[in-house]
Protein backbone atom coordinates (compact mmCIF):
# COMPACT_ATOMS: atom_id res chain seq x y z
CA UNK A 1 0.00 0.00 0.00
CA UNK A 2 1.15 3.45 -1.03
CA UNK A 3 0.47 6.08 1.55
CA UNK A 4 2.64 9.01 0.64
CA UNK A 5 0.70 11.71 -1.25
CA UNK A 6 1.86 14.89 -3.39
CA UNK A 7 0.47 17.34 -0.75
CA UNK A 8 -2.49 18.16 1.30
CA UNK A 9 -4.47 18.77 -1.38
CA UNK A 10 -4.12 15.27 -2.51
CA UNK A 11 -4.58 14.34 1.15
CA UNK A 12 -7.61 15.54 1.68
CA UNK A 13 -9.73 15.28 -1.60
CA UNK A 14 -12.04 12.50 -0.31
CA UNK A 15 -13.04 14.70 2.98
CA UNK A 16 -16.61 16.12 2.38
CA UNK A 17 -18.45 18.54 3.86
CA UNK A 18 -20.92 17.41 7.18
CA UNK A 19 -18.03 14.80 8.36
CA UNK A 20 -16.57 14.33 11.89
CA UNK A 21 -12.66 15.22 12.09
CA UNK A 22 -10.10 15.28 14.73
CA UNK A 23 -7.07 18.11 14.76
CA UNK A 24 -3.96 17.55 16.66
CA UNK A 25 -2.11 20.49 17.99
CA UNK A 26 -2.44 22.27 21.41
CA UNK A 27 -2.96 26.17 20.94
CA UNK A 28 -0.84 26.42 17.71
CA UNK A 29 1.76 23.78 18.68
CA UNK A 30 1.59 20.52 16.16
CA UNK A 31 -0.87 21.80 14.09
CA UNK A 32 -1.64 20.45 10.51
CA UNK A 33 -1.15 23.73 9.04
CA UNK A 34 -1.32 22.69 5.33
CA UNK A 35 -4.19 20.24 5.72
CA UNK A 36 -6.08 22.78 7.16
CA UNK A 37 -5.41 25.48 5.03
CA UNK A 38 -6.14 23.22 2.24
CA UNK A 39 -9.54 22.80 3.94
CA UNK A 40 -10.04 26.43 3.87
CA UNK A 41 -9.66 26.69 0.37
CA UNK A 42 -11.78 23.93 -0.50
CA UNK A 43 -14.95 25.18 0.74
CA UNK A 44 -16.00 21.82 3.15
CA UNK A 45 -18.48 22.80 6.01
CA UNK A 46 -20.54 21.46 8.45
CA UNK A 47 -17.67 19.77 9.96
CA UNK A 48 -17.72 18.35 13.37
CA UNK A 49 -14.02 19.02 14.51
CA UNK A 50 -12.68 17.60 17.75
CA UNK A 51 -9.36 19.44 18.69
CA UNK A 52 -7.99 20.82 22.20
CA UNK A 53 -8.81 24.27 20.99
CA UNK A 54 -9.55 26.18 17.79
CA UNK A 55 -6.31 28.25 17.12
CA UNK A 56 -6.47 31.95 17.06
CA UNK A 57 -8.58 34.55 14.72
CA UNK A 58 -6.60 34.28 12.29
CA UNK A 59 -4.59 31.16 12.07
CA UNK A 60 -5.12 27.22 12.49
CA UNK A 61 -9.05 26.49 13.03
CA UNK A 62 -9.58 29.88 13.42
CA UNK A 63 -9.50 30.13 9.41
CA UNK A 64 -12.12 27.73 9.31
CA UNK A 65 -14.47 29.06 12.11
CA UNK A 66 -14.06 32.63 10.29
CA UNK A 67 -15.61 31.24 6.94
CA UNK A 68 -18.19 29.50 8.63
CA UNK A 69 -17.05 25.88 7.86
CA UNK A 70 -17.20 24.16 11.55
CA UNK A 71 -20.56 23.43 13.07
CA UNK A 72 -19.87 21.88 16.35
CA UNK A 73 -16.15 21.75 18.15
CA UNK A 74 -15.27 19.12 21.04
CA UNK A 75 -12.80 21.02 22.78
CA UNK A 76 -11.64 21.89 26.35
CA UNK A 77 -10.63 25.19 25.55
CA UNK A 78 -11.85 28.29 24.11
CA UNK A 79 -10.09 31.36 25.38
CA UNK A 80 -8.10 32.69 22.75
CA UNK A 81 -10.28 32.83 19.80
CA UNK A 82 -12.67 35.53 19.88
CA UNK A 83 -14.85 34.81 17.24
CA UNK A 84 -15.14 31.02 18.82
CA UNK A 85 -16.16 32.92 21.52
CA UNK A 86 -18.65 35.16 19.20
CA UNK A 87 -19.86 32.20 17.75
CA UNK A 88 -21.03 30.42 20.80
CA UNK A 89 -22.34 33.07 22.72
CA UNK A 90 -24.25 33.66 19.72
CA UNK A 91 -25.62 30.26 19.33
CA UNK A 92 -23.98 29.76 15.65
CA UNK A 93 -21.52 27.37 16.84
CA UNK A 94 -22.21 23.81 18.52
CA UNK A 95 -19.78 23.66 21.93
CA UNK A 96 -19.20 20.55 23.62
CA UNK A 97 -16.35 21.49 26.24
CA UNK A 98 -14.78 18.87 28.15
CA UNK A 99 -12.12 18.65 30.86
CA UNK A 100 -8.92 18.06 29.33
CA UNK A 101 -7.58 14.50 30.71
CA UNK A 102 -10.95 13.69 29.98
CA UNK A 103 -10.91 15.10 26.09
CA UNK A 104 -7.52 13.02 26.05
CA UNK A 105 -8.76 9.70 27.64
CA UNK A 106 -11.90 10.00 25.19
CA UNK A 107 -9.64 10.16 22.29
CA UNK A 108 -7.34 7.68 24.02
CA UNK A 109 -10.65 5.45 24.26
CA UNK A 110 -11.43 5.66 20.74
CA UNK A 111 -8.25 4.67 19.55
CA UNK A 112 -8.00 2.03 21.99
CA UNK A 113 -11.79 0.14 21.06
CA UNK A 114 -13.15 1.08 24.52
CA UNK A 115 -16.19 2.50 23.86
CA UNK A 116 -17.23 4.30 27.08
CA UNK A 117 -15.51 5.31 30.59
CA UNK A 118 -16.40 6.89 34.15
CA UNK A 119 -14.08 9.71 34.98
CA UNK A 120 -15.25 11.97 38.24
CA UNK A 121 -14.04 15.35 36.65
CA UNK A 122 -17.18 17.02 35.87
CA UNK A 123 -19.66 15.52 38.48
CA UNK A 124 -21.92 18.45 39.60
CA UNK A 125 -20.91 21.02 36.86
CA UNK A 126 -22.68 21.42 33.29
CA UNK A 127 -20.34 19.39 31.98
CA UNK A 128 -22.51 16.21 33.71
CA UNK A 129 -25.95 17.71 32.85
CA UNK A 130 -27.83 14.15 30.69
CA UNK A 131 -24.95 11.65 31.73
CA UNK A 132 -24.95 8.33 33.62
CA UNK A 133 -23.75 8.88 37.37
CA UNK A 134 -22.53 6.14 39.42
CA UNK A 135 -20.60 5.78 42.47
CA UNK A 136 -17.31 4.32 43.02
CA UNK A 137 -15.23 4.41 46.56
CA UNK A 138 -18.00 6.72 47.71
CA UNK A 139 -17.26 9.07 44.54
CA UNK A 140 -19.43 10.35 42.11
CA UNK A 141 -18.70 9.35 38.47
CA UNK A 142 -19.82 10.43 34.84
CA UNK A 143 -20.26 8.12 31.96
CA UNK A 144 -18.05 9.67 29.08
CA UNK A 145 -17.98 7.95 25.77
CA UNK A 146 -15.04 7.31 23.60
CA UNK A 147 -14.75 9.95 20.61
CA UNK A 148 -13.86 8.41 17.05
CA UNK A 149 -13.73 10.58 13.49
CA UNK A 150 -14.17 10.23 9.94
CA UNK A 151 -10.46 11.58 9.26
CA UNK A 152 -7.42 12.35 12.24
CA UNK A 153 -5.52 14.67 10.82
CA UNK A 154 -2.48 15.06 12.55
CA UNK A 155 1.26 16.47 12.01
CA UNK A 156 4.43 15.04 13.30
CA UNK A 157 7.97 16.03 12.86
CA UNK A 158 9.32 13.18 10.87
CA UNK A 159 8.23 10.21 9.50
CA UNK A 160 9.24 7.54 6.92
CA UNK A 161 7.04 6.07 3.65
CA UNK A 162 5.33 3.33 5.65
CA UNK A 163 3.40 5.87 7.98
CA UNK A 164 5.75 5.77 11.06
CA UNK A 165 6.03 9.01 12.96
CA UNK A 166 8.27 10.56 15.43
CA UNK A 167 6.73 13.76 17.38
CA UNK A 168 8.91 16.64 18.58
CA UNK A 169 8.72 18.19 21.46
CA UNK A 170 5.28 19.25 23.21
CA UNK A 171 4.02 19.02 19.52
CA UNK A 172 3.19 15.24 20.78
CA UNK A 173 0.38 16.57 22.51
CA UNK A 174 -2.66 15.46 21.02
CA UNK A 175 -1.27 14.48 17.65
CA UNK A 176 -0.49 10.47 19.08
CA UNK A 177 -3.91 9.84 20.52
CA UNK A 178 -5.68 10.99 17.62
CA UNK A 179 -3.38 9.14 15.44
CA UNK A 180 -5.07 6.20 16.54
CA UNK A 181 -8.86 7.34 16.52
CA UNK A 182 -9.36 7.99 12.87
CA UNK A 183 -10.82 5.62 10.30
CA UNK A 184 -8.46 7.21 8.06
CA UNK A 185 -4.93 9.38 9.15
CA UNK A 186 -3.67 12.09 7.67
CA UNK A 187 -0.26 13.06 8.66
CA UNK A 188 1.75 15.92 7.57
CA UNK A 189 5.32 16.00 8.28
CA UNK A 190 8.66 18.44 8.91
CA UNK A 191 10.36 15.84 7.25
CA UNK A 192 9.76 12.14 5.33
CA UNK A 193 11.99 9.79 4.79
CA UNK A 194 12.51 6.07 3.36
CA UNK A 195 11.53 3.17 5.11
CA UNK A 196 14.88 2.32 8.27
CA UNK A 197 15.84 5.75 8.57
CA UNK A 198 13.87 6.02 11.60
CA UNK A 199 15.14 4.28 14.79
CA UNK A 200 12.27 1.77 15.62
CA UNK A 201 12.79 2.76 19.57
CA UNK A 202 12.11 6.62 18.92
CA UNK A 203 8.33 6.02 16.99
CA UNK A 204 5.72 7.44 19.12
CA UNK A 205 3.02 6.62 16.17
CA UNK A 206 3.45 3.28 14.36
CA UNK A 207 2.68 3.30 10.67
CA UNK A 208 -0.11 0.47 10.96
CA UNK A 209 -2.44 4.00 12.54
CA UNK A 210 -1.52 5.90 9.24
CA UNK A 211 -3.07 5.85 5.68
CA UNK A 212 -2.07 8.86 4.34
CA UNK A 213 1.40 10.92 4.88
CA UNK A 214 3.40 13.72 3.12
CA UNK A 215 5.68 16.36 3.37
CA UNK A 216 4.95 19.52 4.44
CA UNK A 217 5.42 23.45 3.07
CA UNK A 218 5.70 26.36 4.53
CA UNK A 219 5.34 26.38 8.06
CA UNK A 220 4.36 29.36 10.04
CA UNK A 221 4.82 27.56 13.05
CA UNK A 222 3.49 30.83 15.06
CA UNK A 223 3.54 31.37 18.83
CA UNK A 224 0.34 32.57 20.70
CA UNK A 225 2.39 34.73 23.05
CA UNK A 226 5.83 35.48 23.29
CA UNK A 227 7.15 36.90 27.04
CA UNK A 228 10.58 38.51 26.92
CA UNK A 229 12.18 39.47 30.21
Amino acid sequence: MNKVVKNAEEAIADLQSNQTLMLGGFGLSGIPENCINAMVEKGIEGLTCISNNAGVDDFGLGLLLKKHQIKKMISSYVGENKEFERQMLSGELEVELNPQGTLAERIRAGGAGIPAFFVPAGYGTEVAEGKEVRVFDGKPHILERALTADFSIIKAWKGDKAGNLIFRHTANNFNQPMGMAGKITIAEVDELVEVGELDPNQIHLPGVFVQRIFQGVGYEKRIEFETTR
